[in-house]
């Protein structure tokens, strides 16, 4: 496995906000195996407060694990390109409207600007998905993205087939080692996995 040490990472989420407890200790883990962080948020993220936490609260504990200011808008997005290149893009979670928006190249907020500014770089985006309809209506966004170069996916699977048949989410402790092999230019597989064990058998 690549060490991550000194590696570039953006860092990208949006509003799953169920999704925020397994993913805010990633961030902790990337910077535990020293990696620099570069996190980015979605408007929706900044501005929304929901049953999971004020969206200050969240912005704080970002920040206070990565040391960085949150990245925020699009014109502090858009240098990720040429002028301060990432080696690598993370987005997760990924919601559902944000999957259908990148796999049509819609650029309309810093997440999404950060992606296609590494992606203009030849570097790898990772994706963490977290949606509802990854099998319904998203299912041909899911699969555009899946085919595309430079483009990974944290290994994902139903988080609960019978109650939310078309929902996936991924499995966010895979998240470092997806990073490593994207980084060499490699999917980690099995990209697609038993999510919960508990839901699989209910």
């Amino acid at each position: 496995m690549m060490s991550l040490e000194g590696k570039r990472i953006g860092f990208g989420i949006t509003a799953s906000h169920c999704t925020y407890e397994e993913v805010f200790p990633q961030l902790e883990k990337l910077m535990e195996l020293k990696a620099e962080v570069v996190p980015v948020v979605t408007y929706t993220v900044q501005n929304t407060d929901t049953k999971f936490g004020k969206a200050a609260d969240h912005i704080k504990k970002i920040e206070t694990i990565t040391g960085k200011k949150v990245i925020d808008n699009m014109p502090d997005a858009e240098p990720l390109g040429p002028e301060y290149p990432l080696d690598c893009m993370v987005i997760a979670p990924l919601t559902g409207n944000s999957m259908s928006k990148f796999a049509n190249a819609q650029t309309d907020s810093p997440v999404l600007m950060a992606a296609k500014a590494t992606m203009r770089n030849g570097r790898p985006v990772v994706l963490g998905i977290s949606t509802n309809d990854a099998l319904g209506l998203n299912g041909v966004n899911l699969m555009r993205l899946m085919a595309t170069k430079l483009i990974y996916f944290i290994p994902f699977g139903q988080d609960n087939p019978y109650k939310k048949p078309n929902s996936l989410v991924a499995k966010m402790d895979l998240l470092s080692d997806t990073v490593e092999e994207a980084l060499q230019f490699n999917q980690l597989q099995p990209v697609i996995v038993p999510h919960m064990q508990q839901s699989m058998i209910e």
